[in-house]
């Protein structure tokens, strides 16, 4: 019997993983059964269970790595000096995750926006995954108060204003606009960008044009 190879081990993970988050986007996970995700990527349920229990494993898997890839984007900026601007980063990071994998895209939009809005959904009922988003959440702060220390150093932002804080308000900022692309409809990344510019601008006339 020829063995399998890790590499197809982990397309089948990639395959499951894509396939989970279109159907829970689509239907949220409490009208989403296993055997609609065995539907959607077209495998016998042994072949989905071997790599995951259930539902709340698959939830689980999507948000650890959806908030990996984002900390890992920000974490990557913080090791520049200076790290790029806020309107620059958080363009590259969101642009990244929305539009990374050509298997979380249905219909030629992104899942990712509404599929957020179930995970917040679910954290309210569910303490496996409230835990799963805290840690994520967590790490994902660290490393933006990491980029706001960044740029305090380089002289780029006032350093009277506790980073924290500021890397708080910047994550509420992304989860903002995701919130309103999932329940108003899509829009580029750029909107984003142009309005962090604009509020970037203020208390600086020098900018103005």
């Amino acid at each position: 019997m020829a063995r399998v190879t890790q590499e197809h081990l982990d397309a089948r993970r990639r395959q499951i993983l894509d396939g989970a988050a279109l159907c829970f986007a689509r239907n949220g996970f409490h009208a989403t059964s296993m055997q609609d995700v065995l539907k959607e990527v077209d495998l016998s349920a042994g072949a989905v269970y071997r790599y995951f229990s259930g539902k709340d494993e698959l939830i689980s898997a999507i948000v650890t790595e959806v908030l990996g890839e984002i900390r890992e984007g920000f974490e990557a900026a913080a090791r520049q000096s200076p790290p790029p601007p806020p309107d620059e980063l958080v363009g590259r990071v969101m642009g990244s995750v929305l539009g990374g994998r050509s298997g979380m895209v249905h219909n030629g939009e992104s899942v990712y926006p509404r599929l957020i809005i179930q995970v917040w959904t679910e954290v309210l009922r569910n303490k496996e995954l409230s835990a799963v988003i805290h840690d994520g959440y967590s790490s994902v702060r660290g490393a933006w108060v990491k980029v706001v220390q960044g740029y305090q150093d380089a002289g780029m932002m006032r350093d009277d204003v506790p980073a924290e804080s500021v890397a708080r308000t910047m994550i509420a900022t992304a989860q903002g606009f995701v919130a309103q692309m999932a329940i108003f409809g899509t829009a580029p990344v750029e909107v984003l960008q142009e309005g962090l510019r604009g509020l970037m601008s203020m208390g600086n006339p020098d900018t103005r044009t």
